[in-house]
């Protein structure tokens, strides 16, 4: 069975809908937890995949969270030798970093449900499932990433331009999360309480809304996305 290891910033910030997709896939999942389990021991190239999923902490901050600096190495070996790496928010942030580029504070947070404009390659590749026509996806983020060189720029916002890009053939980094659920999103709004009081223009009671209105509808765009990525990488 192939292995898909995957590392968990946050307990609630799983691998949602993804799991029964990867399963199907023949994927046996093991999630490490950041800060937990020690991520030094890790073989890059062992696992069949690598997943590394989202958290509220920065791809920068490895004086504070020195786990990141293992994640960087191991990212820079899988993503060198083209082995299939999947990064979503802070994941794809740290893709990006290990690929040189520069994370940094975003003008505005990012926080809610809104289309994505896919570019030309975007539309192109296993993307094409989650095109504005379709659905739109829930970003949470306050940081973004230039475009690392040689990367493919694959979607953007109006308030982000870099909300995807591919690295060779099988690395591929998503700012957004097409992973999350209707039910798991409660934890969200538990987990990031605090954050949602703090930011303008935001409520739990709206994200809810959204949630309901636009999550059940993304689940099967989210999932042929996840099947057209992981046969594209075979």
């Amino acid at each position: 069975m192939k292995i898909a290891l995957v590392i968990r910033h946050l307990a609630f910030e799983d691998l949602g809908l993804f799991e029964r997709t990867l399963q199907a896939a023949g994927y046996d999942i093991r999630y490490l937890e950041a800060g937990m389990d020690d991520l030094s021991w890790i073989e890059p190239l062992t696992p069949d995949l690598l997943v590394i999923l989202g958290g509220p902490i920065g791809a920068n901050d490895e004086a504070r969270y020195p786990f990141i600096e293992d994640e960087l190495e191991i990212l820079q070996t899988r993503l060198n030798s083209d082995a299939p790496t999947l990064g979503i928010c802070l994941g794809a942030q740290l893709m990006a970093r290990a690929l040189g580029a520069k994370v940094y504070a975003a003008e505005q947070k990012e926080i809610g449900w809104s289309p994505l404009q896919l570019t030309a390659a975007g539309k192109d590749s296993p993307l094409r499932h989650l095109d504005a026509q379709n659905t739109p996806v829930l970003h949470w983020h306050g940081d973004t990433f230039d475009l690392p060189a040689g990367a493919v720029h694959l979607a953007a916002t109006d308030a982000v331009p870099n909300q995807a890009f591919s690295w060779k053939k099988k690395g591929l980094a998503l700012q957004f999360h097409p992973e999350v659920t209707v039910h798991g999103m409660e934890r969200w709004f538990i987990g990031h309480a605090c954050e949602i009081d703090a930011t303008e223009n935001i409520s739990i009671e709206q994200l809810r809304a959204d949630s309901q209105q636009y999550g059940y509808e993304m689940d099967a765009y989210a999932c042929a996305f996840l099947e057209a990525w992981l046969e594209s990488i075979q």
